[in-house]
Order: C-alpha cells, then sequence, then structure tokens
C-alpha cells in the first residue's frame, strides 16, 4: 500500500512500504520469488550440461584426430622445445636486470665515463656487459643517465648494447647454436658495432630538442623501497617478456609448419631479401634478448646471417621499445632513432655475418 508526505507547497510524494504483515510475522509476496529463479537456473544449467556433453560426444573424436596429425604434432614439438629452452634464460635476464634497476645507482656508470662524448660513446656500448638488463629497463636507465648528466649519446650506445651483450644473452646464444661460437662472437661484434655506430651518429646529427620529454623521477619512485622496486620489477618484466616469449614461439613453430620449402627457399635464395625478413619478423615479433636465441635457432629454413640479423635487430628495434621510447623520449625521437638503428643493425649484421658466418 502507499502513503502520502505533506511536502512545502502542498505536494505530495508517493511513499512506499513493505506490504509484508508484519505484525503477524508472515512473509509477503516477494520473499518467494527466488523460488522460480531457483527453478529457472536449475532448468537452464541442466539444459546447457546436455548440450555441451552431446557436443563433446559429437565433436571431440575428430578434434583429437585432427589434433594427432603429423604437422600439428610437429607444430607443438617446435614450441615445446623454444618455450622450455628459453624459459631459464628469461628469469634469470629478468631478475638480474630488476636487480639493476632496484639496486645499482645510474651514477655508477657516469662516473666511469670519459668526459669527452666521442670516448664515452664506446665505453658505454661495452657496460652493456657488464651492467645487463633486458629491453624493458634499458629505456628508463637511459633516462635516468641524461638526467645526472651523462651525454645523450653514450646513454643511447647503453640503451642499446644492454639488452644485446650482457652475459645471459652471449651464454642464452651459445646453447641455442651448440657448436658454433662464431655465432655468439658475431652477436657480440654486430651488437656493439651497431650500438656504438648509433652513439656517434647522435653526436654527428642528434638534436637536443628531441629529448625533450626525458621525464623527472617522480616522488614516489626516489622514495620506493629497493626491495618493493625489485619485486615489482622482476613481476612486471618476466610476465610481459613471457607472454612475447611464447607469441614468438608459436610464430616460430607456425612459421616452420606452414611455410612451404619452396617460399624459404625463395628467401634464402636471396642474401639481403633473407636478412631482411627475419629483421621485420624480429620487430614484430618483440621477443625478449634473453630468449630470442632459440626462436632463431628454430628458423632453420634461414641462412647464419639472416638469424644474427634476427637476434641483433630484435634487442634494439622492436614494437615495445619503439612504444616505451615514444613514451620515454617522444614520438619524434623514437620515429628516427628506431629507424636509423635498424638500417644500421641490418648493415652491421651483414657485414659481420659474411665475415665470420
Amino acid at each position: 500500500m502507499n502513503m502520502t508526505d505533506e511536502r512545502a507547497g502542498g505536494a505530495a510524494a508517493p511513499v512506499d512500504v513493505l506490504t509484508d504483515d508484519e505484525s503477524d510475522g508472515r512473509p509477503g509476496p516477494r520473499d518467494w520469488l527466488w523460488l522460480p529463479r531457483l527453478g529457472l537456473t536449475l532448468t537452464v544449467g541442466a539444459f546447457s550440461a546436455l548440450v555441451i556433453g552431446v557436443a563433446g560426444l559429437v565433436l571431440v573424436p575428430p578434434f583429437l584426430e585432427w589434433f594427432e596429425q603429423p604437422a600439428l604434432q610437429a607444430w607443438r614439438t617446435v614450441l615445446a622445445a623454444v618455450v622450455v629452452q628459453g624459459v631459464p634464460f628469461l628469469l634469470l635476464g629478468t631478475v638480474v636486470s630488476a636487480a639493476i634497476t632496484a639496486f645499482v645507482s645510474p651514477r655508477l656508470l657516469a662516473r666511469v665515463l670519459p668526459r669527452n662524448p666521442v670516448l664515452a660513446v664506446p665505453v658505454a656500448g661495452a657496460a652493456g656487459v657488464a651492467l645487463p638488463g633486458c629491453e624493458c629497463a634499458s629505456v628508463p636507465v637511459a633516462g635516468s643517465l641524461i638526467r645526472r648528466g651523462v651525454p645523450p649519446a653514450a646513454a643511447l650506445a647503453f640503451l642499446l648494447s644492454a639488452p644485446a651483450v650482457n652475459p645471459v644473452v652471449l651464454v642464452a646464444t651459445s646453447i641455442a647454436f651448440p657448436g658454433s661460437p662464431e655465432m655468439v662472437f658475431a652477436r657480440l661484434g654486430a651488437s656493439l658495432a651497431t650500438s656504438v655506430a648509433m652513439g656517434w651518429l647522435w653526436l654527428r646529427a642528434g638534436r637536443e630538442e628531441w629529448l625533450l620529454r626525458v621525464r623527472r623521477p617522480s616522488e614516489a619512485d626516489a622514495q620506493g623501497a629497493p626491495l618493493a622496486a625489485f619485486l615489482h620489477g622482476l613481476r612486471h618484466d618476466f610476465l610481459q617478456a613471457g607472454g612475447f616469449l611464447v607469441l614468438g614461439a608459436a610464430a616460430a613453430a607456425t612459421f616452420n609448419v606452414a611455410v612451404p620449402p619452396a617460399v624459404l627457399e625463395t628467401f634464402s635464395g636471396s642474401a639481403w631479401l633473407s636478412v631482411l625478413v627475419l629483421a621485420g619478423l624480429a620487430v614484430i615479433l618483440s621477443i625478449c634478448s634473453e630468449a630470442d636465441a632459440f626462436v632463431a635457432a628454430s628458423l632453420t629454413g634461414f641462412s647464419p646471417t639472416a638469424r644474427l640479423a634476427f637476434m641483433v635487430v630484435g634487442p634494439m628495434v622492436d614494437l615495445k621499445l619503439i612504444s616505451l621510447q615514444a613514451g620515454a623520449f617522444g614520438r619524434a625521437f623514437a620515429a628516427r632513432f628506431s629507424s636509423a638503428t635498424f638500417v644500421v643493425a641490418v648493415l652491421c649484421s651483414a657485414l659481420v655475418g659474411g665475415a665470420l658466418l
């Protein structure tokens, strides 16, 4: 029933009250609405279970037969091999990267650099061997170095070399290519040459206004506990890089199974075309540098030089790095720097690969 409430102006507004008979405690009509709802839920659930059961009996046997086809079995084998081989090195690399980001001050590198920018570039590039880090961590570290007065050319050389020439990456490469130490030396040489060349190119043609978006550290970052920063960085980097590893492994397995041999012969027949194809694939897949060697090793239809280009270009130019650089330094910088790095990395890979492989 309704009651009215006299308000200012003489208007009467309806006020809802309970329809239950509260005087004797008997339930009202609304208290029994759960019964039809429960019956409807049980009916829908039983019908859904029946439909799923019938569909399973009809569809599962053909699906299992399709799942056991030789091509799909080969795809699963390649995928599992790449992931199982790459995950330990991915975990080790993200642990080292998170520890450096949380516990090592960027001032350490600034102290050992020569004041002459021309000499500071190769020193910063070589420092990537001693201060490893993944691609995701290299961008904020480079920005922090620039804020602390390190020449941008040296900081950018370190940004490119750290994820490409650190010990974890080199050891992973040696395991991915057993019995081929020349591949490890070729990767080291081509990656260092690319990072140093890009540093010197920045000295020659770079402009300070392209780095106007170098961000200042926030108060929360400055006051954060190192252990908390380490755990956060480890969790973030491993989960993100692990996803890219699985994606890259699936793409490599699909490529090996689905692409006809005639197509591979077309690419492998042209030295430059095969290099450009794998270099572009590295940009798209965006695989972490600690695991990309295992994906490169699985691409057996391509030449060693092309697979070298895949490992040199990937840690320096990929989709996630381009987005990180655009956010840290600005889109103008990311567009110019990534394009130039891709060209230099391809050229260095071709030259070093032609000499050593």
